[in-house]
């Protein structure tokens, strides 16, 4: 470690020993993820007063990517929080970079995801329609909003909320208003559009029963649909198979899109996440397109044919 490093790090350890009255083994743990950082950021000629919340993300990436296990990046991950915490308490930063990072296991576990074929089957099944037409608007709304999921990878709070103003169909998206109140375009595919015309124009008059109401997706009798309403009806879609979530639907969005060639920050800007760390979960699938990619149409990509030449 440079001087810098070595001086601001000297003083945490000693509040550790001193003011915490930790044991030495656990200082020499935190001295040891410390000094691990620190050599990090110095190779990018940064000090550890100046360290970026990205800076943080990069170094546990690399851990991971070194095959660091999950305890070990959880236990640097704690040690910079401490370290910034005291240093902010200090006034020696006035930002702390380690804020809003995800623990290493929600960065690893990629979110549950349905096939091609279990969507298909739950858009079948839904609203099992029946002969009135009542039951009918019923199974053709509840298809529609299974399409929507699907489509555009909304949450359940975004798609009961969905007023008819916010409707692009000529355009192919819709108007989403997210987390904090905050709007986002979300594209919806040809088969969204075309179950969304069709629903407008039969299945949701039929549900209104002449009443009028501003939201999308209604009730019948116009009233508003509720959260537990949507998970309730996504489950029972999908009782002949594994049984579904709404996140599930929003994560086959996703991760059938990263399959088929998106980068991530498209997927970021869809889906709605704030910070693009939310959406590295998908990264590994990224990295195995790349890699099918580059091993198909690279000329030395296979070894067969390299030796060969």
């Amino acid at each position: 470690m440079n001087t810098a490093n070595q001086r601001v790090v000297r003083r945490f350890l000693d509040y550790l020993k001193v003011e915490k009255g930790l044991a030495s083994l656990t200082v020499s743990a935190y001295a040891s993820d410390l000094e691990q950082f620190a050599e990090f950021l110095e190779a990018k000629r940064r000090d550890l007063t100046a360290a970026r919340r990205q800076d943080v993300r990069d170094f546990l990436s690399g851990l991971f990517s070194h095959s660091v296990k999950d305890r070990s990046v959880a236990r640097k991950l704690s040690a910079l929080r401490h370290f910034y915490k005291y240093l902010l308490l200090d006034r020696i930063i006035k930002q702390d970079p380690t804020l809003e990072i995800d623990s290493p296991k929600q960065w690893k576990v990629l979110p549950k995801s349905l096939a091609a074929s279990e969507i298909d089957a739950m858009l079948e099944s839904a609203g099992q329609a029946g002969d009135s037409k009542l039951s009918a608007a019923l199974a053709q709304r509840d298809q529609t909003m299974l399409e929507v999921f699907y489509a555009g990878g909304m949450r359940v709070s975004e798609i009961i909320n969905v007023k008819l103003e916010d409707l692009k169909l000529e355009l192919g998206y819709i108007l989403v208003r997210g987390k904090g109140d905050k709007e986002r375009i979300v594209p919806i595919g040809k088969a969204a559009q075309e179950r969304i015309s069709a629903y407008l124009s039969d299945g949701r008059e039929a549900l209104l029963k002449g009443k009028i109401s501003s939201m999308l997706f209604v009730q019948r009798g116009g009233g508003k649909l509720t959260r537990q309403w949507v998970w309730q009806m996504v489950k029972d879609a999908s009782d002949s198979g594994r049984h579904a979530s709404p996140n599930m639907l929003r994560h086959s969005c996703a991760t059938h899109m990263v399959e088929n060639g998106a980068d991530l920050r498209t997927v970021q800007t869809i889906l709605g996440h704030s910070d693009i760390s939310t959406t590295q979960v998908y990264t590994h699938l990224a990295l195995d397109r790349l890699k099918n990619v580059y091993q198909k149409h690279h000329p030395r990509a296979k070894a067969g044919k390299a030796a060969g030449r």
